[in-house]
């Protein structure tokens, strides 16, 4: 089955357009964390084409000196948003060296900790700001766990994460974004590694997993790791379990 990419596009839109209708004062913002890659340019130059450029607000936030920024300032320019640039690496510094101060930090933590103060940062902003957050993820990395819990994988309203990377990537394309952000290669911002090194297989052989065009016969240790990934994350997709007491 082939994606139509205007036609979802034109879908996503007007979704986002009536849920702020529905859910939010006129003068409500959308708040985007901004990394420069595919998903958050995606996110944004859809709320830019739903509610107009004057009620979307990026939000870079480098840990430090980020090498890769300019291409979250290539895309507030083309968008013509109003953005803020928060620097997080003092934040991040401090708190680790508590935590260090009393116990080892595992990677998991340290890999976890930046992403979760990028959120705080996020609700910051749109508590200044009349603003509600845009959750950035897409299917793909949601599908096997590539996100941080509390962290990029929370927000308010999530317009891509019904939609693979490549399904977000042909979005892009459509709304007519620059090919350096939507065909952006990922990378960690820890390793060096790219988004494909680090999970073990292509998003493509992901993608078409998750649609039903490849069983991945030829490939079974691929469809094992992606159903094992799958399974040990669902709790990140999942609303916290709670007791349920009957009165």
């Amino acid at each position: 089955m082939s994606f139509d990419a205007r036609k979802t596009a034109d879908a996503v839109v007007e979704w986002v357009k009536k849920y702020f209708e529905e859910n939010a004062s006129p003068d409500t913002k959308a708040v985007i964390g901004i990394s420069g890659g595919k998903d958050s340019s995606v996110a944004a130059a859809v709320c830019v084409k739903a509610l107009g450029k004057d009620r979307v607000i990026g939000v870079l936030m480098p840990q430090g000196v980020q090498s890769d920024i300019a291409f979250s300032e290539l895309l507030v320019n083309t968008l013509g948003i109003k953005s803020y640039r928060m620097n997080i690496g003092e934040t991040v510094d401090t708190l680790m060296k508590e935590i260090s101060a009393q116990v080892e930090p595992s990677h998991q933590a340290k890999v976890n900790t930046p992403a979760r103060i990028r959120m705080t940062t996020l609700y910051a902003i749109a508590a200044c700001e009349n603003g509600r957050v845009i959750n950035t993820c897409n299917l793909s990395e949601d599908w096997v766990g590539y996100s941080t819990k509390f962290g990029d994988s929370a927000g308010d309203v999530s317009p891509l994460s019904d939609l693979t990377v490549h399904e977000v990537i042909a979005i892009g394309d459509e709304l007519g974004l620059p090919r350096e952000l939507t065909h952006k290669v990922p990378i960690d911002g820890l390793s060096g590694l790219t988004d494909e090194d680090n999970l073990g297989f292509t998003y493509a052989m992901l993608d078409a997993y998750i649609r039903g065009e490849d069983d991945l016969s030829a490939h079974p240790e691929v469809k094992e790791r992606i159903d094992r990934l799958h399974r040990n994350n669902l709790h990140k997709l999942r609303l916290m379990p709670k007791f349920e007491y009957k009165a």
